[in-house]
This record gives structure tokens, C-alpha cells and sequence, in this order.
């Protein structure tokens, strides 16, 4: 396994976040890439906490999610298209309603947001928010910010060899901040209006959430009073088209789930 941080000196302290934001990011690309590996190790050795679907047995239903992946990949808006792998897993446990991407573009989806969402366009909304996270290297930014230097330097000199895979554990339950949040909801907005799903999938996510209890998505997806009205305003600034898509077939999705 690649260490971390092979070139890490002292300028990369400054160094940008490689996504035109500007923000500071110790971590390079690869370092996005090699966290989410281990993240994905993590998750795959604890079947009990998350039990993924086998794409082998449920192929209908991954080909449909990886559409909706390509359509927000292939709309020219997201930076590291390329740069990412994009995998893409779910996680069969309809009491959740969750979504997350890893650094690297590791998604994973559980299949309660999926049979609780009432429309494709949302879910591509929510993937889209997922894979903002991702792409604008948030998670890798906080780690930047909440360590700094000192563990940079340990897992360079490799004097604690478990720490690596401590962090990519404690990337799976990373709280963002409301900065983040806005970001990823605005660059959701991006990506999906160059797809034929509405602009604002994201939004009608949050509209539905309403009367039920805050799910585990807002737990480590800070909300605002005004999210909803947010985002249809950008969507709207854009020009975007905020229809329905009307080739969308998302209960064939739901079907091709376990019931």
C-alpha cells in the first residue's frame, strides 16, 4: 500500500484544494483515492453494520443507479470526473435513510432513501449532493483543518501504522458544516443541470423529510431553515429546468430492490 503523503513538504502547506476552490488541503488526489480505499476495506469487513448488496445478484438495480452516476458525471460539471473510480454500492437496510461518498468517489446508498424517495430526480439529487462532498475534497479539507501537520508527519514516517486506517473509519460518520452543505447543494444544482433530472432533485428530498423523524443523513448533514428555498433559487439563477424527468422509471428501481 502507497504511504500517504510521499511528497509532502513544507509549501503543501498552502497548497490548494485541486477543485478551483481555493481552500487549504494538505491531501493530494491520490490521498482522496487511498482513504476511500480504506474506508471501502472498513465497510466491507463489518457485513452486520452494512450489509451490501451483491451487484451479482441485484444487477438490475445497480445498472440503474450507475445511470443516474453517469448522467451526473458525464454533465461536464464535476471536476474529478476522471480522477475518481465513482464505485458505487448499496446498503440493503430500509430503516435508514442515508447516502454518503468517501474521498475518491466511493457512494454507497442505502435502501430505505431509495423506497422512501418519491421521484428519480431526487435521488439523483441526493447522489449528486453525495458526490459534491467528494469532489470538492470536503472530507479530506476537514482533515486538513481538524489535525493539521502532526498526524500528517505519522503517517509519513509510518511511527503509527494503524492510524491510516483509524481515519478512514472516522470518515464514515463525518459531520459537514453548513459551508459544505451549501456547497454541495449548489454544486448538485451544477451537475444536474446538464442531466435530464431537475435541477432541484435535491430540494424535493428535504421536502418530503417533512414530519418525519431527522434522519441519519442530517445527522452529518447539517440543515438550514431556508435549504429548500436555497436551492430552487440557484436552480432558478442557472436557468436550469426543474421538470420532472419524464423517461424516469423509478419504480422499477424500488422493484429490483429486496423487498
Amino acid at each position: 500500500m502507497r504511504t500517504l503523503l510521499t511528497t509532502l513538504a513544507i509549501p503543501l502547506l498552502f497548497a490548494c484544494n485541486g477543485d478551483g476552490s481555493g481552500k487549504i488541503n494538505l491531501y493530494t488526489i491520490e490521498d482522496d483515492i487511498e482513504l476511500g480505499r480504506q474506508l471501502e476495506a472498513e465497510i466491507a469487513a463489518d457485513p452486520v453494520t452494512y450489509p451490501v448488496l451483491s451487484q451479482t445478484q441485484y444487477p438490475e438495480a445497480y445498472a440503474h443507479l450507475y445511470d443516474i452516476r453517469d448522467s451526473i458525471l458525464d454533465s461536464g460539471a464535476v471536476f474529478h470526473a476522471d480522477d475518481f473510480d465513482w464505485e458505487l454500492k448499496i446498503i440493503h437496510d430500509d430503516e435508514t435513510l442515508n447516502a454518503f461518498c468517501a474521498p475518491g468517489g466511493y457512494i454507497y446508498v442505502y435502501t430505505g432513501l431509495i423506497k422512501f424517495l418519491a421521484h428519480e430526480d431526487n435521488l439523483a439529487g441526493v447522489i449528486g449532493h453525495e458526490i459534491a462532498h467528494a469532489d470538492l475534497r470536503h472530507s479530506t479539507q476537514q482533515l486538513t483543518q481538524t489535525f493539521g501537520l502532526s498526524v500528517m508527519l505519522a503517517i509519513l514516517t509510518d511511527s503509527d501504522p494503524g492510524l491510516l486506517s483509524e481515519i478512514a473509519a472516522s470518515l464514515i460518520n463525518l459531520s459537514f458544516s453548513r459551508s459544505d452543505e451549501r456547497e454541495a447543494d449548489e454544486a448538485s444544482v451544477d451537475y444536474l443541470c446538464n442531466t435530464p433530472y431537475a435541477a432541484d432533485g435535491t430540494a424535493g428530498f428535504f421536502d418530503q423529510l417533512e414530519g418525519f423523524e431527522v434522519p441519519e443523513f442530517l445527522s452529518t448533514h447539517p440543515s438550514s431553515d431556508t435549504r429548500v428555498e436555497d436551492i430552487i433559487e440557484y436552480a432558478t439563477l442557472l436557468e436550469c429546468d426543474m421538470t420532472l424527468n419524464p423517461d424516469a422509471n423509478y419504480q422499477a428501481l424500488i422493484d429490483a430492490l429486496p423487498q
